[in-house]
């Protein structure tokens, strides 16, 4: 380009490149690993490379070459290569990182030792165990169906007679008699008979078995059961069928000890002979055999295991205190633990059903039929178990109208010494029961209004004022008890004194008849 001024005429161009250096890139040997080049330099010391060139110390660098060849003169500080996008690769540095110190890490879950594991697992089970038998019980009491067919509580109060609706205490808190109102008609009919006789002692307690009336006459007095103890003997004896302890066809035979006076025909057999346990539970009842009582005493556990399971019934007046025959009257019991006895066995419990029936049949067969059977008409059954002594009369049993209707009637006298009286007494108390529930009606008849005893000479039994009818009947006598004082009364409506009961009376020109 030319100017105008004074100047020199110049000429100017482009600049020229300053020439590099060349530098020929080291060429890896061949043999060499293809892995990157990692070199360390420690501080304080240099490395020379193999063309001879010095390299700048690097304190804790790592140089990664991603072409695993050896680092050059042209790699130094100061230098840069030629661009040849042919022949050169990006390089990667990477620089050492200072290693952290170890940190313990806690696992999620430790491992615990094989008996701890197993305890572990056992404290387990054992919860499930303990919720699935808490569900499972609660199941079965709500399902029981005892409870739901008898929703009403027990009375507390043995002596509430009130003619409000209520549930008598039965044995075992079974369901027993759900009493609901006295029959007044029913026991004015008894107490008129009753005072017609007055050297008789009565104790009485009839129950509508389905609807609850009832009458208790003095059914809360403790009498001497004579053979009416057998009835909670039989029912031991059927629960221990029930519960495999015994069985019907198993041999028993007779001993010394067991060898009874009275009622009975085992007595003139040879000591030894053998009988099936029904034959002897058969004979017991049906012809009241005192043998045969003691041997089912002896194969039940003895006196004193039999009274403990009474107790557990709620029976707390039937006592065994002496084996049969008991003569002097010191087994114990009340009309009414015995009419509830025979409520508790008929609804099904205490037994099995297919045990009821067999005791309910056994009782069918008694041979004597002259005190409650005598006062029922044509076409009525009853399963019953007399019992008497010298003083005692006494007819416990479960009566069947041709209508369907049932009720349970335990009569108890205590009399002058074999006083025929106590019978006539029976029957018409039966005769009167069974007209008020067939018919409504009462019809005592056939009923000598001053009774005589057959034996003048004995000395009667004084008998309280008959009227206030909820006067409690105790017999008042001379004698002293033989034993100790009775087991309170939780059944009846009134709880006997602790000089209640009396042995019979003793009078020496008068022995006591056998035991039936």
């Amino acid at each position: 380009m030319v100017s105008d001024s004074s100047y020199k005429l110049t000429t100017s161009s482009r600049r020229k490149p300053v020439s590099r250096r060349q530098q020929v890139r080291p060429v890896k040997k061949s043999g060499q690993n293809q892995a990157q080049a990692i070199q360390k330099v420690q501080p304080g010391r240099t490395k020379v490379n193999p063309n001879g060139m010095t390299r700048v110390p690097v304190v804790r660098k790592r140089v990664v070459t991603s072409t695993a060849k050896s680092v050059t003169a042209s790699n130094l500080k100061g230098t840069i290569p030629p661009f040849n996008p042919q022949t050169v690769k990006v390089k990667s540095v990477r620089v050492g990182k200072k290693p952290l110190s170890r940190r313990t890490i806690v696992a999620r879950k430790t491992r615990l030792k094989p008996m701890a594991r197993n305890i572990l697992y056992a404290l387990r089970l054992l919860i499930v165990g303990v919720g699935l038998g808490a569900i499972v019980g609660t199941a079965l009491s709500v399902l029981d169906p005892t409870t739901r067919l008898n929703p009403v509580s027990t009375t507390n109060n043995p002596t509430t007679n009130s003619p409000q609706t209520q549930q008598a205490q039965s044995p075992g808190n079974a369901a027993g008699l759900v009493l609901s109102q006295e029959i007044p008609t029913l026991r004015t009919s008894i107490q008129s008979l009753a005072a017609a006789s007055p050297n008789l002692t009565p104790g009485v307690f009839i129950a509508d078995i389905d609807t609850g009336s009832y009458v208790d006459f003095n059914g809360g007095a403790m009498f001497s059961a004579a053979s009416t103890i057998k009835i909670p003997i039989i029912v031991a004896f059927f629960q221990d069928v029930d519960a495999g302890k015994i069985r019907l066809d198993e041999t028993m035979a007779s001993t010394k000890t067991t060898i009874a006076t009275g009622s009975g025909d085992i007595q003139y057999k040879p000591v030894g002979t053998s009988y099936s346990a029904l034959e002897v539970a058969t004979k017991m009842i049906t012809i009241s055999d005192n043998t045969a009582t003691n041997m089912l005493i002896e194969r039940l556990g003895g006196i004193e295991v039999l009274n403990q399971r009474f107790r557990s019934w709620g029976l707390n007046t039937t006592v065994i205190r002496n084996l049969l025959p008991d003569i002097e009257g010191t087994n114990t019991a009340t009309p009414k633990e015995l009419a509830h006895l025979i409520a508790v066995v008929t609804k099904g419990n205490l037994v099995s059903m297919q045990s009821r029936d067999r005791i309910l049949d056994i009782m069918r067969r008694t041979v004597k039929d002259n005190l409650l059977p005598s006062g029922l008409s044509e076409g009525a059954t009853i399963a019953h178990k007399t019992g008497e002594i010298g003083a005692i009369l006494a007819d416990v049993g479960l009566v069947d109208l041709p209508t369907g209707k049932r009720y349970i009637a335990a009569v108890m006298i205590q009399r002058p010494r074999n006083d025929a009286s106590a019978e006539k007494l029976i029957s018409s108390i039966s005769r009167a029961a069974y007209q008020q529930f067939s018919q409504g009606g009462i019809i005592p008849g056939n009923i000598p209004n001053n009774p005589t005893p057959t034996n003048p000479t004995s000395n009667p039994v004084t008998t309280p004022s008959l009227t206030n009818p909820n006067t409690n009947l105790i017999p008042q006598t001379s004698y002293q008890s033989p034993i100790g004082n009775p087991i309170p009364n939780s059944f009846g409506n009134s709880i006997p004194p602790s000089n209640f009961y009396q042995s019979p009376v003793i009078n020496p020109q008068y022995t006591y008849p056998y035991q039936r």
